[in-house]
């Protein structure tokens, strides 16, 4: 029978790799990509051009990006380097957002370059400078490895399309957006305003338009008299 402590560590294991075996890259995702062609042989280079649909939240949320189904072009080129395999491409889509000043659609097309490494799980560190302990941490967060000879490059190329989008699409340059008070738009009537009344003179400037109303109505009462008056003496 195995000790408590042996148990616990191979249920840990096991744990490990069924979670493992769940998150295995799917060879029929668009964006996962084999290098069994191109081989571990340094110095061996493979082309690739696809076009795929893009997926899900493709951009910056709430702002501008690649609506989800949408064709984005795909040119890569493979690299067999000692460590992996060194990816270097282009991606070219039709983004999609609303102007942060008038709230228009917006349009952007993007052509963005990337590179990324994609290591063997056994690379040999050897011939490497030796980091310090946190560095290594660190470098193990960053780096991304091959999967039974798969990358998936769904992360890189998320990086590169949000790195080549505007975080403040604007429909143009001099747009003028809309107006704070009533929300209407400034492109369409630049001459547009709002007469500015401080508040501090406002009870004040009521007054005015009272005392202006009572004098018309006193006008308008005197003048009817003057005109009755002077029927009554005609007829006299």
């Amino acid at each position: 029978m195995l000790p408590l402590s042996g148990g616990i560590l191979d249920l840990q294991r096991s744990v490990k790799a069924g979670t493992a075996l769940n998150t295995r890259l799917d060879h029929r995702n668009p964006l996962v990509f084999d290098t069994h062609e191109l081989g571990r042989r340094p110095g061996a280079m493979q082309r690739l051009s696809r076009e795929i649909a893009a997926p899900a939240d493709l951009g910056i949320a709430g702002v501008i990006g690649v609506p989800e189904g949408a064709p984005l072009e795909l040119d890569l080129r493979l690299e067999s380097v000692m460590e992996g395999v060194l990816v270097t491409g282009t991606v070219r889509a039709s983004a999609e957002g609303e102007c942060v000043r008038c709230l228009e659609p917006v349009g952007r097309e993007i052509d963005a370059d990337f590179q990324e490494m994609f290591s063997y799980p056994d690379a040999d560190d050897r011939g490497r400078p030796k980091a310090e302990p946190a560095d290594d941490a660190e470098d193990d967060e960053g780096t991304l490895y091959l999967e039974d000879g798969l990358f998936d490059l769904e992360p890189v190329l998320r990086d590169a399309v949000v790195l080549a989008l505007p975080l403040q699409p604007v429909c143009r340059e001099d747009c003028l957006g809309l107006c704070p008070q009533c929300g209407a738009s400034l492109n369409e009537d630049p001459e547009h305003h709002h007469d500015a009344v401080d508040i501090r003179w406002a009870a004040l400037q009521e007054l005015v338009v009272t005392d202006q109303d009572g004098e018309k109505d006193n006008m308008s009462g005197t003048a009817s008299d003057d005109v009755q008056s002077a029927a009554e003496k005609q007829e006299k």
